[in-house]
């Protein structure tokens, strides 16, 4: 099954229908609003103060999105990171383990309080903490990718 976001020539930084989709899917899986109320697109791409990445369907999934302060943290630029599979935001020892996290998400929708050793683009670990990966599913129930956010990280 294909997705309108596994095509990469879309640039989702400001687009107002995959804001919708990530703010949208967020209350209704999590539970909880992403967003305060006012707060838009560029707010969430230029200036919000987390972590806010995702990536497609494909079988291995590339990102789609990542706000600047996700560019901040992996050391990715635009560009490079909506190219990247996003297997590559941790090392090969700690992929299994991400995978079973991915593999959670999709068997309950999402999971909360996670904690996992990443990767930057100079090779630098760190740890992200109390993070929360859900499921982008459309108001019609079309499964359109995978979304992560984190405000606490750390060097390991």
């Amino acid at each position: 099954m294909t997705s309108t976001y596994d095509n990469h020539a879309f640039d989702l930084r400001n687009d107002p229908d995959f804001f919708a989709l990530l703010t949208g899917s967020y209350k209704r899986i999590v539970g909880r609003a992403l967003v305060e109320d006012g707060q838009g697109p560029d707010w969430l791409y230029s200036h919000a103060p987390f972590v806010v990445l995702a990536h497609n369907t494909l079988p291995d999934p590339r990102f789609i999105y990542a706000n600047r302060t996700a560019q901040n943290c992996f050391e990715y630029s635009w560009d490079e990171f909506i190219m990247l599979p996003s297997r590559l935001s941790a090392e090969q020892p700690d992929r299994a383990e991400r995978q079973r996290l991915l593999d959670a998400v999709t068997r309950d929708g999402f999971v909360d309080n996670g904690r996992g050793l990443r990767v930057a683009r100079s090779g630098r670990r760190f740890w992200v903490e109390n993070f929360t990966v859900w499921q982008l599913i459309d108001e019609t129930g079309k499964r359109l990718g995978q979304a992560a956010i984190f405000s606490s990280w750390r060097d390991a």
